[in-house]
């Protein structure tokens, strides 16, 4: 063996262990974890509402809880970034502007609603809907944004997903049971799409000039302060009945800061694509988990429950889908 290819033969062994993420089995079971992760978002804030017993209607609550959940995550991430990075992750002087605006979007907007929706519809139907975030983000991007162009992949796949979408909305007689779509229900789960949307434009631009990992932590830590600071004003409480009510806050907080760190790992080891595609299979765990957590298996298995994840999940596999080479 000559001594370059020998050289060689260290370097690739030497990084081996850099690029294990690459790794497609790697790649695809890490991707399953952050997606069962983000899929039991949806059963956890519901079960959260029955231990710390917050009703419906106690909106002061609900949005500390939301609150102490995103100063969990903030931490989380944080921590979780500077081993990473192996150094303590800090904004630029001149980045924190665009961390305050990023909180007010992402964390206050975003999650104002999405707790708000959770307490007023099942998880079932909040995990399909909220995937119209996938396609919202699209058309921000190209429309708002300017980031991109619409290409006929990219409105076939948002025609499918928002299909599935306005099944969910309109629903079946086996799936719907007399119920009907409300405001703080199912059209809070569409507002909070919108700040998704939004809020992904906006870390796609701050980002050029900022760590995205410190970005979201930061903002997870401050969005969340404002928000318990909110519902503090407003006269919330969060009263811990037993130990699994801590249990489950922590929970919640590694739901966002553990997924995300892990999803950011992925992007820089993968092409975007690649790893983009997988977010399929994120409402298909939502659907899943809330069915088994929340006993809601007979609206999850119906037919048109089944019927709107599978347009939304092959939505997104549509408008994922690298271009051709020509």
């Amino acid at each position: 063996m000559s001594s370059d290819t020998t050289q060689n033969a260290v370097r690739l062994q030497s990084g081996q262990d850099r690029v294990i993420w690459a790794w497609f089995p790697v790649t695809l079971l890490t991707a399953v974890f952050c997606c069962v992760l983000w899929g039991s978002a949806s059963p956890a804030i519901k079960i959260a509402y029955e231990l710390f017993r917050i009703t419906p209607d106690d909106t002061a609550s609900r949005i500390m809880l939301a609150g102490a959940r995103f100063m969990i995550a903030g931490a989380m991430t944080i921590v979780f970034g500077s081993v990473l990075a192996r150094k303590f992750l800090v904004p630029k002087r001149e980045s924190w502007k665009n961390v305050l605006t990023l909180s007010l979007v992402q964390t206050v907007g975003q999650y104002f609603f999405f707790f708000m929706a959770l307490a007023n519809t099942s998880g079932v139907r909040g995990s399909i809907i909220n995937a119209s975030g996938n396609f919202i983000a699209i058309l921000f991007a190209v429309y708002i944004f300017r980031f991109e162009k619409m290409t006929l992949r990219k409105l076939i796949g948002c025609l499918v997903g928002f299909a599935g979408i306005l099944l969910i909305l309109g629903g079946g007689q086996a799936l719907m049971e007399g119920g009907r779509v409300t405001l703080a229900g199912e059209g809070a789960m569409l507002a909070a799409d919108f700040f998704y949307a939004a809020s992904g434009c906006l870390i796609k631009i701050f980002s050029r000039d900022e760590n995205p990992v410190t970005l979201s932590g930061y903002q997870f830590l401050i969005g969340g302060a404002i928000l318990f600071g909110i519902g503090s004003l407003m006269g919330g409480h969060l009263i811990f009945y037993s130990t699994n009510c801590v249990l489950n806050l922590i929970y919640m907080g590694f739901i966002s800061a553990g997924a995300y760190t892990l999803w950011g790992v992925l992007l820089k080891y993968n092409p975007v694509s690649r790893v983009s595609i997988l977010g399929f299979i994120n409402p298909v765990m939502g659907v899943l988990l809330s069915a088994l957590f929340l006993g809601e298996g007979k609206e999850a298995f119906s037919l048109t429950g089944l019927m709107a994840l599978l347009l939304v999940s092959a939505g997104i596999v549509i408008v994922n889908r690298p271009e051709k080479n020509k």
